[in-house]
């Protein structure tokens, strides 16, 4: 998807949901879901007690472009969670809140790439991960 500067926002008066989830065999086996967006904006996800308020990768492959993730909550990876592939390029993950860990980005497994993209301005921490995987950022 190429956005164009397009702003995907959850309404603050609006019922929770994250903004995408993407499955793939740790979720649902057999599936080889993949998410690819150039300037886009997602703003105001909120998972609740769930993972990735932003976006859930759940054994998929993500890839970012110019893109921001922002504003978003969950209990583990309040901007992104990752099971599977994370791929940031010029990208941004600032402002979202987990109320466990890995406020920007939190990586359960799977590999994270992060180039020329701060991850910034989350609570209580930017990254996080379980044991043995090392925070990726």
């Amino acid at each position: 998807m190429i956005g164009h500067f397009t702003q995907i926002a959850r309404a603050s008066a609006a019922p929770a949901f994250r903004i995408f989830e993407v499955d793939g065999p740790s979720q649902s086996p057999g599936a080889n879901g993949a998410l690819s967006m150039t300037s886009v904006e997602l703003r105001g996800g909120d998972a609740g007690f769930g993972v990735g308020g932003g976006i859930a990768n759940l054994g998929g492959t993500v890839t970012l472009t110019s893109s921001t993730v922002s504003g978003s909550m969950a209990s583990y990876g309040g901007g992104i969670y990752t099971d599977g592939a994370l791929t940031l390029t010029g990208s941004t993950v600032t402002g979202n809140t987990a109320s466990l860990a890995g406020g920007g980005i939190f990586t359960n497994a799977g590999t994270v790439t992060l180039t020329n993209s701060p991850v910034t301005g989350n609570s209580p921490t930017n990254c996080g991960a379980l044991p043995p995987v090392a925070p990726a950022c």
